[in-house]
């Protein structure tokens, strides 16, 4: 079982040049505890719970692929991917870049959107939550056609219309980079999972709510004839243990979500002062967990 960073805010980056040495030095402190994951939040206006548009974000993918020059064996992707902010095949070019300059340890991470306050305020249109999904099930469509070598295209959609779909260099990803769809919903979001993704992304507080997911997810696999075991498990941990220094509180926790056959779990390290939590925290959690199995 691996231990996940996913990075929410960069409040210790306020002074220039601050944002790439804390990036840096998060990367070194992960890899050094044997960390397997990390990821960034898509957001381009800060959420309102850290701080609101006031507080500093960074581009996702520019992110990413700055930490791709500084680790060399963790996983890579964005929890999750706004489907609204990025173009479906210029998302797939994106991703593949990320793929190729990290030596294929890039991840798709998707999902339907949710913060209007951004999309307004950086003039990006905000579709009805219906349009969303069906935008989101296009573009996990788009991005397997994108990167199906023997398939240049074209495509046609209800939202999405590609005379090529075309991407080169390939990625090094064999077949493609992961797809991972993030979020909980029952109806839809754990629906496109069992049909298009290859892991999905749960946001939990307890083992119990995740076990109430992953039978919701088994039972879409059953009804489209789809493997559930091929599915990797991961979940974004919300709850305090890690967080208050409650080591073994929390190895008891991930050992339940062992249990259920979750792979991963990534924890939030808080926005200041980043890496040195990485060290005291991150590291004997993710050797506790390694011996979860």
């Amino acid at each position: 079982m691996k231990l996940g960073m996913n990075i929410v805010g960069f409040d210790g980056s306020k002074a220039a040049g601050d944002a790439g040495r804390e990036l840096a030095a998060v990367g070194a402190a992960a890899e050094a505890a044997g960390v397997g994951w990390i990821s960034v939040m898509d957001h381009y206006f800060q959420m309102e719970e850290l701080g609101g548009p006031e507080s500093p974000m960074l581009e996702a993918y520019s992110t990413l692929s700055f930490l791709s020059a500084h680790t060399s064996t963790v996983r890579l992707g964005v929890l999750v991917t706004g489907v609204t902010y990025r173009h479906p095949g210029l998302l797939a070019k994106i991703v593949t870049t990320l793929d190729v300059l990290s030596g294929g340890r890039a991840t798709l991470g998707l999902g339907a959107a949710w913060y209007e306050r951004e999309h307004l305020g950086l003039g990006v249109p905000f579709p009805p939550t219906a349009e969303r999904f069906e935008r989101l099930e296009e573009t996990l469509r788009i991005c397997e056609q994108m990167w199906d070598p023997d398939n240049n295209g074209p495509f046609e959609g209800t939202h999405y219309r590609l005379a090529e779909t075309r991407s080169v260099p390939a990625p090094v990803s064999t077949p493609h980079p992961e797809i991972m769809v993030g979020g909980n919903g029952e109806k839809k979001t754990l629906r496109l999972v069992a049909q298009y993704a290859d892991a999905c992304n749960l946001i939990t507080f307890t083992h119990t709510e995740a076990a109430g997911k992953l039978d919701v997810l088994r039972r879409h696999c059953d009804d489209l004839g789809r493997d559930y075991a091929r599915i990797r498990k991961t979940a974004i941990y919300a709850g305090p243990a890690l967080r208050d220094g409650h080591l073994d509180a929390f190895t008891r926790e991930m050992a339940e979500y062992a249990r259920l056959g979750i792979d991963t779990v990534m924890v939030s390290p808080p926005v200041t002062e980043p890496a040195p939590w990485i060290e005291a925290h991150a590291a004997p959690a993710a050797r506790r967990m390694a011996d979860l199995g």
